[in-house]
């Protein structure tokens, strides 16, 4: 029976130590996570939080000193964990003498993909991508955005079930990070687990059902997007409210403030903010907008990391 867990790391820890002063770093320290199959999981932390490092061990490029990870209930150090996974890095680099097509036919053929495979599906990611008409030009030529798109085609060619993107929308414009959520939310909709590692905060409340935040190589929060996202109360925006009757509904407001002209309320419940709009209406008041108070994934996120750089000093030997 195939297992309904993508991935599963308990404990997974890394330790780098310097050869010269001996001094140690924890990267990853005690990482125990699950994602479940066909879910869309955003792993998020500040630069130097330890991201890259935990996907580099689930995919065994680089050694766990404690701790174990599996891949759809299979040892991830064993070779055969990755024949079913899709990957896409960092700062990933192509030789700049293939083409796009040419680039593509050779990775199709690492993953095992015969001649009239890759004949077929080379044209049809090429046009998934937006890059049809590139297919035959030198990887030289290509933007940095465009050498996203194709990683990207790399990282799906051969029709993986789990996705492991390494922030998949770095140096794409608006209309590209457009066009890669279309395609993922396609890949999303055949059952492809999708893991994607970023600092775009905004792209991953788009995307992902469910996040880990990692702080200093340890794991500090995990939830699905909707629920730590959600609102308490509600806020509620009105124009020519007098000082008096705005500082007489602050007091029963969570915050209040004022944007664009309109004073703006956040009321903790409903009965405070069905009093403020009884309030606002006898006194003449033009009632903007009332809806639910939410935060934003950069809200939460901010508040489970502090709102401190985790950036770590390298260290000589970090193998």
């Amino acid at each position: 029976m195939a297992s309904e867990v993508a991935i599963a790391a308990e404990n997974l820890t890394k330790v780098y130590q310097s050869r010269w002063s001996g001094k140690t770093v924890r990267a990853v320290d005690g990482i125990s996570l699950e994602v479940r199959r066909g879910a869309t999981f955003g792993l998020l932390g500040p630069n130097g939080a330890g991201k890259t490092t935990f996907v580099k061990m689930l995919l065994s490029a680089v050694r766990p000193t404690a701790g174990s990870a599996r891949l759809f209930g299979r040892n991830a150090a064993d070779p055969q964990s990755r024949s079913p996974i899709g990957y896409l890095p960092e700062n990933h680099r192509f030789p700049t003498y293939f083409t796009g097509y040419g680039m593509l036919d050779f990775y199709a053929s690492l993953s095992g993909m015969n001649g009239p495979e890759r004949l077929r599906r080379i044209p049809e990611m090429l046009a998934m991508v937006g890059l049809d008409n590139w297919g035959h030009v030198r990887i030289g030529k290509y933007s940095k955005g465009m050498l996203q798109r194709l990683g990207l085609a790399q990282a799906i060619i051969h029709r993986p079930q789990l996705l492991i993107l390494d922030e998949p929308s770095d140096g794409v414009d608006p209309v590209g990070r457009r066009q890669i959520r279309e395609i993922l939310h396609g890949l999303e909709e055949t059952g492809v687990t999708i893991f994607i590692n970023s600092h775009l905060l905004q792209e991953v409340e788009l995307f992902c059902q469910e996040v880990a935040i990692l702080r200093k190589g340890r794991l500090v929060l995990t939830g699905r997007v909707a629920e730590l996202t959600k609102g308490k109360g509600y806020r509620l925006s009105a124009s020519g409210v007098s000082d008096e009757l705005r500082q007489r509904l602050a007091a029963d407001a969570a915050s209040a403030g004022s944007n664009n002209g309109f004073s703006e309320f956040v009321f903790p419940d409903r009965a405070n903010v069905n009093a403020a709009i009884d309030a606002l209406r006898a006194a003449g008041c033009e009632i903007e907008s009332v809806a639910p108070s939410a935060s934003t994934l950069e809200d939460v996120f901010v508040q489970a990391v502090g709102g401190a750089s985790e950036e770590r000093p390298p260290t000589e030997n970090r193998s």
